[in-house]
């Protein structure tokens, strides 16, 4: 019988995991971007910083109008630069492309926050647990100067979705969080989509594939970003009810 909720881990058990670890697999770090300059940097800076557990990390510039391929180059990054913007799935499939590793972890690039403890932690579970593909982080997320409110489309159209439709995953704090780590292996049976909608579609597909037990999620403390305005927040939870509905078979019209 699936689990019903998933493998969820604080700090001090992913650190615990780590200690004890005897497993090594090669891991991949890719950082999709598009016009991130100036946050960039100290998101690969926190990367670096992770040691040697991080054996690729590789920046995908997808066709930004600023210095973000300069940037990541600067801090060591291996950077592809897409020659026309194809989108936030788009730009995650041209880095696992370029890559080889057998974990990937994907970060965003506009956290302003970024923490040393992010990839070592998305990867706990995954060199712990052979059955574990996915591992998805969550966090705390202010909202300007309020210590909470941040992720409005999380928790208002993504959260309550999948509560309804899939009541495993409705225990996944962010769904939609970029900070993510999948098994290569896993990921090419799961295509990624182009746009917005490509964490929960993988979040989505992983569940059909493997269940709600093959997924896991850690504690990343706080993360703070860029705060979009309300409205541009409506295309994005559209895209995300679309994916959600898609998935569970209700043909929608065209758009």
């Amino acid at each position: 019988m699936p689990a019903l909720t998933p493998w969820t881990l604080t700090a001090t058990d992913c650190d615990q995991l780590l200690a004890a670890n005897s497993t090594h697999a090669s891991v991949a770090v890719i950082v999709p971007a598009r016009n991130e300059a100036t946050t960039v940097g100290s998101v690969l800076d926190a990367v670096f910083a992770a040691g040697s557990l991080v054996d690729e990390v590789i920046v995908v510039d997808d066709h930004s109008s600023d210095d973000t391929a300069t940037v990541a180059a600067r801090h060591g990054a291996r950077v592809v630069t897409l020659d026309a913007p194809t989108g936030k799935g788009g730009a995650m499939a041209a880095g696992v492309a370029a890559s080889s590793a057998d974990i990937i972890v994907f970060l965003d690039a506009d956290v302003t926050s970024p923490s040393v403890h992010y990839v070592p932690r998305l990867v706990a579970p995954l060199l712990a647990r052979e059955s574990i593909g996915l591992v998805k982080g969550f966090y705390v997320r202010p909202l300007h100067d309020m210590p909470t409110g941040g992720g409005r489309v999380n928790e208002l159209t993504a959260r309550p979705a999948l509560s309804l439709l899939h009541p495993g995953l409705g225990e996944i704090r962010q769904p939609l969080a970029g900070e993510t780590a999948i098994r290569r292996s896993l990921l090419a049976r799961c295509p990624l989509a182009t746009a917005y909608g490509v964490e929960i579609a993988l979040l989505l597909d992983v569940a059909a594939l493997a269940g709600v037990d093959a997924i896991a999620q850690v504690d990343l403390g706080t993360r703070r970003h860029r705060n979009r305005p309300i409205e541009e927040l409506r295309p994005m939870a559209t895209e995300i009810l679309s994916v959600i509905l898609e998935r569970y078979g209700v043909a929608l019209p065209p758009r």
